[in-house]
């Protein structure tokens, strides 16, 4: 699937790995939609980039339609990059000092965003992709979620975090298969540490640890490194069912 010219969504638009991403197809000639919350910067990304901006919850099942209507004005969706999710909290099972389990809404409020939301924007936009024609390639439509290493690797504090991510990874062959006779894709990429506003308010000494972990390139991760991987994932019409670890080999330490 060639998405020059094709209608593509980029959940989570307004900045870091999905920033990139909406630039990186912006620039192979996709017709971008960013969606992102309206407290983030994803107006002034959709300018700068010639996209078009809706701010949407993708939790919401309402919002994340109406995103869909937007991004079908410019022709049939073919492409849809799921990026947006939050971080962990960092808290342990149990406080050391006071044995505390950590609480049920924290864990709770993690796994709804990153993964409720996940599996939100891929049931809706799998159902707008089935409506599509073939491509030459057979291709209706394909969708590149986002997990992280922590879903193979997580450290300790990272509980909720890993969970929701190791589900997306848990789920992304189970999508490929259901999706399969519908004729779309289904692919995810594992990022691990990466330039983003996330890892951005890190102090530099803790940033440079991060980086001097990555067995080679020791750098972190470029984010506009993960949208060159996410066009390819959309455009290789036999690539499908994979995670992809983008992380310079690292493996996460326990702590």
């Amino acid at each position: 699937m060639q998405v020059a010219g094709t209608s593509t969504l980029v959940t989570g638009g307004g900045s870091g790995l999905g920033r990139a991403t909406a630039a990186a197809l912006a620039a192979r000639g996709a017709l971008v939609t960013i969606v992102d919350l309206p407290s983030s910067p994803g107006e002034k990304a959709a300018a700068e980039l010639g996209a078009r901006f809706v701010a949407a919850d993708v939790t919401d099942e309402r919002q994340m339609a109406a995103a869909l209507d937007a991004a079908e004005e410019a022709g049939p969706l073919r492409g849809v990059v799921h990026c947006a999710g939050r971080g962990g909290d960092r808290v342990r099972i149990l406080d050391r000092k006071t044995r505390q389990p950590g609480t049920l809404e924290g864990f709770a409020e993690v796994i709804r965003v990153n993964l409720v939301g996940t599996y939100n924007v891929l049931r809706l936009a799998a159902q707008r992709m089935a409506g599509n024609d073939e491509l030459l390639d057979g291709d209706r439509g394909a969708i590149v979620m986002t997990a992280s290493v922590a879903a193979f690797d997580g450290q300790i504090g990272q509980t909720s975090y890993t969970a929701s991510k190791a589900a997306v990874h848990g789920i992304t062959l189970v999508a490929a298969r259901d999706l399969a006779s519908w004729a779309i894709r289904v692919n995810t990429i594992a990022p691990g540490t990466f330039e983003t506003p996330m890892l951005g308010r890190l102090r530099d000494d803790i940033r440079e640890g991060l980086a001097a972990t990555v067995p080679h390139p020791k750098r972190l991760g470029r984010p506009e490194e993960f949208g060159r991987l996410a066009v390819d994932l959309l455009e290789n019409a036999y690539l499908n069912g994979q995670t992809v670890r983008l992380d310079g080999a690292i493996r996460m330490a326990p702590r």
